[in-house]
């Protein structure tokens, strides 16, 4: 009878329903809790496939914990409702738009990691064979369009510009991948000002082009850190003379190699070009002190960790290469630098980007680089600066008034990249 009594109050006062709501809370947090305890919940959005891909390269190259570069806390949730929708629509967030978790909590997540990049490497062990015992994609067909003419013979910001045109394999913004630019910043500015990551996406397909695909196989062939002796094994060399006899079968190539000949540079040999490429990009020289510690490609593409005081990254200025280490976990892009120019603000079509990131938790305050471009057109334009132009190159490629800087040492490529003028 009490407890009869007992009811009929409750529901006279409203009383059933509130007691029903704390016992449904208590249920929700046991649970919450529960997945936190077990491990059951995921880990600040990173996958298996990226903390296998950090322990890999943290064997390699005998890295602890306390020395991966961490993460910048999302704080878009606190911003209104129309800019949290915005963030979470990010493709790098494993979060979607609307999605809370099954209990019908909000998910408040740190600064994404983008998945790991599942890269297609089977044919990767077939750059190694033998020259004979490789196929090669067909020579493109040359035409009118490579053979330069007098007003790029005398003027490398036409010739530049002609190389962009013959650039058949750069891919388009949108349709073969996405970048997300963040928000911008000074070069003093070390304060991380990307809410995520840069690239948001990039085509499978961009992994089956040839050039592509064996520009990426070499990437792994170095030791990051300045200063460490390389030891180049046969198969490695194979890769590098089976890169050079790839690309040089595309027009850009093609084009690099008249020029040059009809400056009288060099001879119309095409044997002997490929040759000169291959030593010119893959000759290693002494840096940091160390003989034979790097290579024109490894310092342009794969950059360098300088260990000599503070540390800080030397080179990297390839967009493959940052998509894959960023897949990897092992780059945080922190921002694009504001350009000279008021208004010139980039966004995900632009093609030329000076950004600031750390790689291996070793900062590069800032760095240019084309977004897009296919390897040969790259190896063709700093070729060609190289052997024609100086320290400073002031040219235009498609839309972009652009300083292509490119330091010689010795006589070796030292450094190549370039330097948005805007």
């Amino acid at each position: 009878m009490e407890g009869l009594v007992k009811g009929l109050l409750n529901v006279a006062l409203g009383n059933d329903e509130n007691e029903r709501d704390n016992q449904d809370r208590d249920e929700r947090s046991r649970s919450s809790w529960a997945q936190v305890v077990t491990g059951e919940q995921e880990d600040d959005g990173v996958n298996s496939d990226s903390r296998t891909g950090y322990n890999r390269q943290d064997e390699r190259y005998g890295r602890n914990e306390e020395s991966r570069p961490h993460m910048m806390p999302q704080k878009g949730y606190q911003r209104n409702e129309d800019e949290r929708r915005d963030n979470v629509n990010q493709s790098c967030w494993n979060q979607k738009e609307g999605e809370g978790n099954s209990e019908g909590w909000e998910t408040v997540q740190k600064k994404p990691t983008k998945r790991h990049q599942q890269v297609k490497m089977d044919s990767w062990n077939n750059y190694k064979k033998p020259l004979d015992e490789q196929d090669y994609s067909n020579e493109v067909e040359y035409g009118v369009d490579m053979e330069p003419s007098e007003e790029e013979l005398s003027d490398l910001s036409k010739a530049c510009n002609k190389l962009w045109e013959l650039d058949l394999n750069r891919l388009v913004p949108g349709k073969d991948y996405q970048i997300e630019c963040g928000e911008g910043k000074k070069v003093y500015n070390k304060d991380d000002m990307a809410e995520g990551c840069l690239f948001s996406w990039l085509n499978d397909d961009v992994f089956n082009k040839p050039s592509y695909s064996r520009f990426c196989s070499l990437l792994d062939n170095y030791n990051p850190n300045q200063g460490v002796k390389e030891n180049v094994t046969p198969e490695e060399k194979r890769e590098q003379t089976a890169f050079i006899e790839e690309i040089s079968r595309t027009a850009p190539i093609k084009y690099l190699h008249k020029y040059l000949s009809l400056k009288g540079i060099i001879s119309g040999d095409y044997e002997e070009f490929k040759r000169m490429l291959t030593r010119l990009w893959f000759d290693l020289y002494s840096r940091g002190g160390t003989s034979a510690s790097s290579s024109a490609f490894e310092h342009v593409f794969v950059g360098e960790i300088k260990e000599r005081g503070e540390k800080e990254v030397s080179g990297f200025h390839n967009w493959l290469q940052f998509y894959l280490e960023e897949a990897k976990g092992n780059v945080d892009y922190q921002g694009y630098i504001f350009p000279r120019r008021r208004g010139e603000i980039p966004d995900s079509e632009t093609q030329l980007l000076t950004i600031q990131f750390e790689w291996n938790g070793v900062l590069k305050s800032v760095s240019s680089s084309l977004i897009g471009v296919s390897p040969e057109f790259e190896v063709a334009i700093y070729t060609l600066c190289y052997f024609v132009g100086g320290e400073e190159n002031h040219v235009e490629i498609g839309p972009y008034p652009v300083n292509i800087r490119c330091y010689r040492l010795g006589d070796s490529i030292g450094s190549a990249f370039p330097v948005a003028e805007c």
